[in-house]
């Protein structure tokens, strides 16, 4: 029955995206501030014992204040999202081994999957001929497999590919059992890091006998315009490309404007369909976002008229007033056509 569902939302979401540019969500972190949690909010009662400090641990949200959660989703469905990530940017052993809380994995990402199947489900059922679709988030981790952290050590890892395997792979099978549709290997630095998640999808593909959509998601540091291990934008397209994926796009540390000749590049080079998610403009001094949700869409337009992009969100500093105006303006125009190269 669950393969039925899987294949059921895969030719659904096909269909959507040659139809017009889909919506993705904004930003999680951002729309979570709002509420002021402090630390005995992100405990909740079952944590009010644990040990070792948990304020900023987002993820465990889920769990402590599933409601706020929900309330994101939802207010990000409301804005016109067609794609709704998951609470799970540092879903991983080796990013909550920070709070101790690596043995809360699975349940994680299961509950976060669950919450935002939720919200997906009940706004489909308002209007079904505007399918809304779950993507698993997946992040980069806090460790980076191609680079030392000891500028003394060159040689040294303090992760091995390996290691990531099997931290994305539990990751991946709790999102995929919570409901995801889609799994969103995202804000990648790190060409390997993300080869050791994707190597992990195609092993539960062929386990069990599934196609998952896998959108991929890098990031171009700074004006250098290379990832933070030192990938060009072609680099990185070629190094992720011997996988079916779904999509593949930047995400983060750039605003719209900073993001276009990435984009197209991509555009001009990929077989895939195209995302973007760029953040609200650059942070200022005292780091936060100030790019109005008119500003962005502005800037925005470029992508649309020049045809280079498929699916469309916000990264850091982007709220539901940016989502709903990006998704006003590019209602109007038609999705990038994908090429085919022989």
């Amino acid at each position: 029955m669950k393969n039925s569902i899987q294949d059921f939302q895969l030719s659904a979401l096909n269909s959507q995206l040659q139809k017009r540019i889909l919506i993705l969500d904004g930003a999680m972190g951002t729309m979570l501030q709002r509420y002021k949690f402090e630390e005995e909010d992100y405990r909740g009662e079952r944590f009010k014992d644990w040990e070792h400090p948990v304020k900023g641990n987002n993820d465990l949200l889920s769990l402590t204040q599933p409601h706020a959660i929900e309330e994101v989703h939802k207010k990000y469905l409301e804005a016109g999202a067609d794609i709704i990530e998951t609470n799970t940017f540092s879903g991983t052993t080796i990013a909550m081994a920070d709070y101790h809380m690596e043995e809360l994995v699975y349940e994680l990402n299961y509950e976060s999957a669950r919450i935002a199947r939720k919200a997906c489900d009940e706004y489909t059922a308002k209007n079904p001929d505007k399918p809304r679709f779950v993507a698993g988030s997946i992040g980069p981790t806090n460790r980076t497999a191609s680079l030392s952290p000891d500028v003394n050590d060159p040689g040294y890892r303090a992760i091995t590919f390996e290691e990531l395997r099997v931290a994305y792979r539990q990751q991946c099978e709790a999102l995929l059992d919570g409901g995801s549709d889609i799994l969103l290997v995202e804000t990648i630095f790190d060409t390997l890091n993300a080869k050791a998640a994707l190597f992990a999808i195609d092993e539960l593909q062929d386990e069990r006998g599934i196609k998952i959509p896998i959108m991929v998601s890098g990031t171009i540091t700074d004006a250098s315009g290379r990832t933070l291990s030192g990938q060009t934008a072609e680099a990185f397209l070629i190094s992720v490309s011997h996988l079916n994926l779904l999509s593949v796009g930047f995400n983060c540390a750039l605003g719209a404007d900073q993001l276009t000749p990435y984009l197209e590049t991509l555009a001009h080079n990929s077989e895939f369909y195209v995302s973007a998610y760029p953040n609200a403009g650059l942070p200022n001094a005292f780091g936060k976002y100030d790019e109005t949700p008119e500003d962005m869409a502005r800037q925005i337009k470029e992508y649309v008229e020049k045809g280079l992009i498929n699916i469309i969100g916000g990264c850091c500093g982007t709220t539901p007033e940016h989502i709903k105006a990006i998704a006003d303006l590019v209602e109007k125009y038609p999705p990038r056509k994908l090429k085919e190269f022989v």
